[in-house]
């Protein structure tokens, strides 16, 4: 199978003696050598960017110092409350600045963040408290009068006291003569339980360790520190501070660990809201300056294709990354069109992986816009047939990953963790190709690949050509039971408004560019958009139980 060779920039960036420089662990994993292995090492970033803004909501705007004292502050709380290092506190809330102090000061305090889905209802919620046997919620108005009555679990709200929950800002002040230091933990041990998306059945507690989140972090550094050497940049040199406009929750790996963590990291300034709306969202792009958006391919999509878009200033963007869902090479050009100096980037990874497992930009994407990229320095990747034997180049099969990021298995499940493996290598569940080169395509989801009459039908590839006819806002393809042929194919379409998308033309446009069993049996039309989970995954079962029962 094809191996990545790194390039020249790549090469200089993990040679001995520089800062990404890489390690071979007793276990035959590979590592950043230079990497901290415990997150309190995090708390001490802040300092090197004090004076400078971190986070702007609405009229709130905190600087790094701010933030720090009141991450030290709650570090404190949590001590007087009687927490141990390895106790599990969960954090549900949208993204106040609250959320980052907490996550921050319970993983630094030695103690398990467990972030929760903002968008579960009370009884999802209730269920991620009591899967993760956390001693505390750290949670907003919201999710207070949600749980109040409903669990027994402490409460500290953002806001006011209200029912069970007491102000999160209280506790702080009651505690603010206490001088708590980081608590250093190893490598291995727990940091945060990351839940899964839960598209199908109950959402799984992924364990992410200290090691995990420290070499996802050093991913993201290496991949920032790379894009500027290709761009002929020294690393280090360019002092402007990168404004992020984060457009998906952070209780997602990808907003957390892919965002907030490297941003961070490199003093960069973070615009938060309290839900994604595109038209705020170009508003906040031209009033704050903003240098980076993305998230997940949706965003961009649905920022770039505003019909008002016109109306704002984007000049100030300069990286527009996505990851999390496959993407449509139309994202690519799309990107192009809006400014040739906007570095496109695509990745690809999942919440075990804690985060990017490859990686994919600037020119190298727009030559192979289909392409999640190759693999990041710690990580392998293989494609492998149902019978785990390796697949030739350009051959489909499951991606299996393992490498640093890899997580330590699933809360309390022994029996799923066992199955997510074999021979020491993840299964992502993914059906990918990995060509000459060393670069990874993800061609489906297994659960979402649809067998039609004995063919295979890779949803992304028709969700990629439909993309391409003009109007589509947003496509879902998936397939609906047949007596025949077992599948057929449908395509939820989204539409602008203004515009009007004629289902036989466009059904006419797709049969010159993939094989007529690939186009859609049957298209809907609709201006509503296509239900998603909070980490911007379609809901395809939602779909067909919506048009087929």
């Amino acid at each position: 199978m094809g191996k990545y060779e790194l390039d020249a920039y790549e090469q200089s960036l993990v040679d001995t003696g520089a800062l990404f420089e890489l390690e071979t662990t007793p276990s035959g994993a590979t590592r950043y050598r230079n990497a901290p292995t415990s997150m309190a090492a995090a708390l001490g970033l802040f300092d090197q960017f004090s004076a400078r803004e971190y986070l702007v909501f609405e009229d709130v705007r905190v600087t790094y110092a701010q933030a720090k004292a009141q991450i030290v502050g709650l570090m404190g709380a949590l001590d007087d409350a009687g927490l141990n290092a390895g106790d599990r506190v969960a954090i549900a809330m949208r993204n106040f600045p609250e959320w980052i102090y907490a996550f921050y000061a319970i993983t630094a305090a030695g103690m398990v963040a467990v972030p929760l889905n903002a968008w579960w209802s009370a009884d999802e919620l209730a269920y991620g408290l009591s899967d993760s046997e956390a001693r505390l919620a750290i949670v907003d108005d919201e999710r207070a009068g949600m749980l109040s009555d409903l669990v027994s679990v402490p409460l500290w709200s953002r806001g006011e006291a209200r029912g069970q929950a007491v102000s999160l800002y209280e506790r702080i002040a009651q505690a603010a003569s206490l001088e708590r230091q980081p608590t250093q933990r190893e490598g291995d041990a727990p940091a945060a339980i990351f839940y899964t998306s839960g598209t199908t059945g109950r959402p799984k507690g992924v364990i992410l360790t200290h090691e995990n989140l420290i070499q996802a972090l050093f991913n993201a550094l290496y991949l920032g520190a790379r894009t500027m050497l290709r761009a002929g940049h020294q690393v280090g040199a360019d002092d402007e501070q990168a404004i992020n406009l984060v457009s998906i929750p952070l209780f997602h790996v990808t907003g957390c660990v892919a965002v907030l963590m490297p941003g961070t990291a490199t003093g960069a300034k973070f615009i938060l809201t309290r839900r994604f709306d595109p038209l705020e969202a170009l508003g906040l792009i031209e009033r704050e300056r903003v240098t980076s958006f993305g998230g997940v391919p949706t965003v961009a999509h649905q920022i770039l294709r505003h019909p008002e878009r016109e109306r704002f200033d984007l000049s100030s963007v300069k990286v527009v990354s996505y990851g999390g869902a496959p993407s449509a090479p139309e994202l690519v050009r799309e990107i192009g069109r809006v400014s040739s100096l906007i570095v496109p980037g695509n990745g690809y990874g999942l919440t075990e992986t804690a985060g990017l497992l490859t990686f994919n930009n600037g020119t190298q994407y727009q030559e192979r816009p289909t392409s999640a990229g190759p693999p990041v320095p710690v990580a392998e990747i293989k494609v492998v047939d149902p019978f785990g034997d390796e697949v030739a180049d350009g051959e489909p099969g499951e991606l299996l990953a393992r490498g640093a990021t890899i997580f330590a298995g699933y809360w309390h499940k022994p029996t799923e963790t066992s199955a997510a493996f074999i021979d020491g290598w993840f299964r992502t569940g993914d059906i990918a190709m990995i060509d000459a080169d060393g670069y990874m395509y993800i061609v489906d989801r297994l659960k979402d690949l649809i067998i039609r009459g004995g063919e295979n039908v890779a949803t992304v590839e028709v969700e990629a050509a439909i993309f391409e006819y003009p109007g589509v806002e947003d496509v879902a393809v998936f397939g609906y039971p047949d007596e025949v042929l077992g599948e057929r194919v449908a395509a939820a379409v989204v539409v602008r408004s203004e515009d009007v998308v004629d289902v036989d033309e466009l059904l006419g446009f797709l049969r010159g560019r993939i094989a007529n069993f690939k186009v859609p049996d049957v298209v809907k039309l609709r201006h509503e958009p296509l239900p998603r989970n909070a980490a911007g995954k379609l809901l395809k079962r939602d779909l067909r139980q919506e048009y087929f029962g």
